[in-house]
């Protein structure tokens, strides 16, 4: 007979679930994970692994077509979009039997089947039509988030998709419409772009990529409408009207004024929804707000026992949130006394695009409305030596800093691998480095991450090579 009883539970194995499960083992306790799909959930199979393995083929496109500019020839460069999602598809499955291999390298039982609570302590799975029930001490729920969608705005998958279709294209569109202009809309109207599809952006706030400060989202509305894209701001979409081939949208533009586009596919990214249908939440007392579970600080939710990490509990959306409030649960769970919750203003945001996008922190407005009366440092890539070499000379890094304090409040980017080098920025925060330790940090040249240093002294008054 299997095993039934647990100390921990937890229902989604993405990279909260996951991540838990594993901490939860080196802890010494007997646990188990519940899947109903694949293991690593939406991150590792349809979410950020694959867009990266897509994404790193439209950049290499792009690369080689400007071949001449580094002094090299590259002749009739073109792509197979079959091949090019064959191989991300690859990434994503390679990925996944990694997870399996590490569930089973902590002693982690597997459960493959969809999840019910049916009472404090005790689910119910079912697989293949057949239940089986299952008891812990404590469950944790990390069931994640899918994609929103609006009356009128229905998703098919054919014509009309959502990021699971976008990411397994049938066909190249030779135009595309995207709905949303955050980290997910843009990633893949970055990846269709690149590779020739005549692609538009429609976004109901004021500029793109709203969530980042707002030099950020101007030099990225300037970098996209150079790269051929057509962006809308302050508009929405109406009505989607699917025919047989095509899809014609009704926008409504700012002013009022309204349009109509006809594109080949459209993409909605305009947000998610926590996966909180069909689990016994409500019978047990679960607090949900918004189509999320309500917790607190280490994950503890309305009902005794039972916790939620991860996309299910609300922004930020990121895998790397829920792993470490995967962590954080799980410690407190098992008594851990050095056990920490997760401060979210320390979280960074990547968004994968052309030029990549990352921050961490206040915007430079943020700052100002809680308060503080800031210093503001700016840093071009056209000053770095290393940027100039590699060609990528278009970018910007802005710190912004508490003027009496010298508290590092934000670090906002643009330009190539800043997805990398964000994370000095994140590890400053974390140790609560102030200007001083940050100017008399040596950074090694030539390299990109020069300009960080740059962006400090810049906030002084003291940059050296603008």
């Amino acid at each position: 007979m299997p095993n039934t009883k647990f100390d921990l539970i937890v229902i989604g194995s993405g990279p909260g679930g996951y991540v838990a499960a594993i901490r939860a083992g080196q802890l010494g306790l007997k646990t188990a994970i519940v899947e109903r799909e694949n293991l690593g959930g939406v991150c590792l199979n349809w979410g950020c692994i694959p867009t990266k393995a897509l994404l790193r083929s439209s950049e290499l496109y792009h690369t080689f077509q400007h071949a001449d500019e580094f002094g090299l020839e590259a002749k009739s460069i073109s792509f197979n979009i079959e091949k090019v999602v064959k191989r991300s598809r690859a990434v994503a499955n390679q990925l996944s039997s990694g997870v399996k291999f590490l569930m089973k390298k902590n002693k982690i039982t597997v459960i493959e089947g969809e999840a019910k609570l049916k009472s404090p302590g005790a689910i119910t799975v079912t697989a293949k039509g057949k239940r089986q029930d299952f008891t812990a001490k404590s469950i944790i729920l990390a069931t994640g988030a899918r994609a929103r969608t609006f009356p009128g705005m229905e998703p098919d998958g054919k014509l009309i998709w959502t990021y699971r279709e976008a990411l397994v294209p049938d066909v190249m569109p030779k135009s595309l419409l995207v709905v949303g202009s955050g980290a997910i809309g843009i990633e893949f109207a970055s990846f269709f772009n690149t590779l020739g599809a005549k692609t538009t952006v429609v976004e109901v706030l004021d500029r793109v990529l709203p969530v980042e400060d707002e030099d950020i989202s101007a030099l990225a509305l300037k970098a996209f409408k150079k790269q051929g894209m057509t962006i809308h701001t302050g508009a929405s979409v109406e009505k989607l009207a699917a025919g047989k081939t095509n899809v014609t949208a009704t926008i409504k533009l700012t002013g009022g004024k309204t349009e109509t586009l006809t594109v080949d596919r459209v993409i909605l990214a305009v947000g998610i929804v926590g996966n909180t249908e069909n689990l016994g939440l409500e019978a047990l007392g679960v607090k949900i707000d918004k189509t999320h579970v309500v917790t607190d600080q280490w994950g503890a939710t309305s009902a005794p026992g039972i916790y939620a990490i991860g996309d299910l509990t609300g922004p930020p959306w990121l895998a790397h949130k829920a792993s470490h409030e995967g962590v954080a649960c799980v410690e407190k769970i098992a008594g851990v006394k050095t056990a920490h919750a997760l401060d979210t203003s320390n979280i960074p945001g990547c968004t994968y695009c052309w030029p990549q996008v990352a921050s961490v922190g206040l915007t430079e407005a943020a700052a100002i409305k809680a308060g503080h009366k800031v210093k503001v440092g700016r840093f071009p890539f056209m000053g770095n030596g290393k940027a100039i070499a590699l060609g990528e000379q278009e970018g910007l890094i802005k710190t912004v800093f508490d003027a009496a304090s010298g508290e590092l409040l934000g670090a906002h980017m643009i330009g190539a691998e800043v997805t990398e080098l964000i994370q000095g920025f994140v590890v400053a925060r974390t140790l609560e480095t102030t200007e001083a330790e940050l100017m008399q940090t040596v950074f090694a040249h030539p390299t990109l991450s020069e300009m960080m240093h740059e962006s400090v002294l810049d906030a002084y008054d003291r940059a050296v090579h603008i």
